[in-house]
């Protein structure tokens, strides 16, 4: 059993709040995390129908039956299960710990979490496995072996390419058929794939909705609606460009990536470690691996951490800056064994522009050493290894 590192936040939010919503792409670990910390809770799946449908009837008199100590599973699937929480913290607010609420929809997406339990509920965004999770299981390829599977637990575990390969395709067709009607969206399943694989070709390149919709034949506004749906479901990321007075034109646009890199394979077509090693999309899928773990890692040490990249109209660019409340660290991603002091010349731009002292240069080697003016060459292991190690 892989245990999971944010038990501790867990705690904390639900000494502070009434309730917690745990949230994240479907089948990331959601349920079984939340067992396994909380296993004298009372538990519904709100995908079965024997446990919705009595709360569906009536939820008020549901609500008051089940007392206090519940964990809802999926409770997007009924909406009207906020307004009935929302009162039934109301009627005594200084009371915490009282309810779990898990969901693999965003509260934008769900109009009622942000409507009926703003400040009654605290947040954790629960991410497929990180390397600290699973460097313990000692698996002969190591980090290589999560960057190749991704990590939702069913694909990491699977036993063979051929079944993760199975697995994500059963995970994006349920997507696309189940998870998105049952949200009350309904969506073109031809088109909606066709853009998730343009998507994998484009990773952590910069946003051009005109530019993809009319390679697909759809409107921009059409193509930004789908890429809203894959960000607050939890399966794409928009990383935000940084904006600073220096006197610079900086990009506006944001960057796009795969939050998971097991799904990004599987739509380039990549089935094992050897298609990896020679696909021309290999150091685009590095980058979109460690950007991910990193922003994970951050938020488990840092809640509340920000994310940006920084990058000139001249072409200047560092991939990941993050703002862990001391500061601005620029972080680069370089699929290099050996990193030198020339790599790290866009980092050095980045720093003199916005006048930071420290940078990372992050890449697949095993050896900390400094590239000079504040850049240090730092191995993906190590910076991933767990959020005490990040110094921040």
């Amino acid at each position: 059993m892989i245990e999971r590192r944010y038990g501790t936040r867990l705690r904390q939010l639900l000494d502070r709040f009434p309730a917690v919503s745990v949230l994240g792409p479907r089948q990331c670990g959601k349920t079984t995390f939340i067992r396994q910390s909380l296993p004298d809770w009372t538990y519904l799946d709100l995908e079965r129908p024997s446990h919705a449908t009595p709360l569906q009837a009536d939820p008020e008199a549901r609500v008051r039956q089940l007392g206090e100590k519940v964990i809802f599973d999926e409770a997007q699937r009924v909406p009207e299960l906020f307004a009935v929480l929302r009162s039934a913290i109301d009627s005594n607010r200084r009371r915490t710990g009282r309810y779990v609420l898990l969901g693999s929809a965003s509260p934008s997406l769900v109009e009622e979490i942000s409507e009926s339990l703003a400040g009654r509920t605290g947040f954790i965004d629960l991410a497929p496995l990180r390397w600290d999770e699973v460097s313990g299981l000692r698996r002969p390829d190591g980090l290589q072996d999560l960057w190749l599977r991704g990590g939702f637990p069913d694909a990491f575990l699977a036993p063979n390419d051929a079944a993760r390969h199975d697995w994500h395709e059963s995970y994006t067709r349920a997507f696309i058929e189940r998870d998105l009607p049952g949200l009350g969206i309904q969506v073109s399943p031809v088109q909606m794939r066709k853009l998730w694989t343009m998507l994998a070709h484009l990773n952590g390149a910069i946003w051009n909705a005109s530019q993809i919709g009319a390679s697909m034949g759809l409107s921009y506004h059409t193509v930004n609606r789908y890429l809203d749906m894959l960000e607050q479901t939890f399966l794409v990321r928009r990383l935000p460009p940084y904006f600073a007075n220096i006197g610079k034109r900086l990009v506006k646009s944001p960057k796009v990536y795969f939050r998971d890199t097991g799904l990004l394979h599987y739509f380039l077509g990549i089935r094992n470690a050897a298609d990896l090693e020679t696909h021309p999309q290999r150091g685009a899928s590095w980058e979109c691996f460690i950007v991910d773990q990193l922003i994970a890692m951050f938020d488990r040490a840092a809640p509340g951490s920000r994310f940006h990249f920084w990058r000139t109209a001249r072409g200047e660019e560092v991939d990941l800056l993050a703002d862990a409340g001391a500061g601005l660290l620029p972080i680069e991603i370089k699929l290099n064994s050996a990193p030198t002091a020339e790599d790290a010349s866009s980092l050095r731009r980045c720093m003199q522009d916005l006048r930071l002292d420290r940078a990372w240069l992050i890449y697949p080697g095993d050896q900390s050493y400094s590239l000079g003016g504040g850049v240090m060459a730092v191995p993906a292991a190590t910076a991933l290894s767990g959020p005490a190690d990040l110094k921040l």
